[in-house]
């Protein structure tokens, strides 16, 4: 045992994804193609879209919703652990990325569970809202421009139904967040959000230490 969580060396990190990763092929090849682009750095970790999609499992998932596409990677690991008629409404504003998703989408055959809306999100989630869809969904991730996350976290827990579960990525910012002296407007946007979620008795919530940090809030 021990009363602090480990530091992940080189060394450990790999033995950690060695013993823990199931990838998918067709989710290796994204991931290696995202890899050439100048932005990769964009897209999440194996091992937080394996979580994402043990948790959809978990919690019988059947509709859900992402802010901030990217590539397609965690939209496929979502969509490959849904039902057959479950849904993402995924909401992005980038063509050139997504059509990269859209193809990986479609050679691993869920394209049709993936409702991908080319709009501002705020303007997607206000529609859902405005649609009563408000407490119908059962998870959501939010992986998109920072100084929108308390906004999209608002919406996004109005749509998600009582024990929903609400996935927020990037709230350690690559250590940005613990070093007060930074003080961006991406930085401080993260900090306001984590702040919040911290002290919202609306849900129970952990951070973790996976990936870029990702905080878990459950709806109550």
């Amino acid at each position: 045992m021990t009363s602090k969580t480990l530091s992940l060396t080189e060394k450990i990190y790999t033995y950690f994804q060695a013993k823990s990763l199931r990838e998918p092929a067709i989710l290796r090849e994204l991931r290696e193609e995202t890899a050439k682009l100048s932005n990769a750095q964009m897209q999440i970790s194996p091992e937080q879209g394996q979580l994402m999609g043990l948790l959809i499992e978990l919690i019988n998932a059947r509709k859900t919703l992402e802010v901030g596409v990217f590539t397609g990677y965690s939209a496929l690991a979502v969509a490959l652990a849904l039902p057959e008629d479950g849904k993402i409404v995924a909401c992005d504003l980038n063509e050139e990325w997504t059509a990269i998703a859209k193809k990986f989408w479609q050679s691993a055959n869920v394209a049709h569970k993936i409702d991908l809306r080319i709009a501002p999100a705020l303007e997607t989630l206000d529609g859902l809202i405005a649609n009563g869809e408000q407490a119908s969904f059962d998870f959501a991730f939010i992986d998109a421009d920072k100084q929108n996350y308390l906004n999209y976290y608002e919406r996004c827990l109005t749509l998600l139904r009582r024990g929903g579960l609400l996935a927020i990525d990037n709230v350690l910012w690559y250590g940005d967040v613990a070093d007060t002296s930074i003080q961006n407007p991406s930085t401080v946007a993260i900090r306001t959000v984590n702040d919040f979620v911290h002290q919202d008795e609306r849900v129970t919530m952990s951070m973790l230490p996976i990936g870029d940090g990702v905080t878990l809030a459950r709806k109550r």
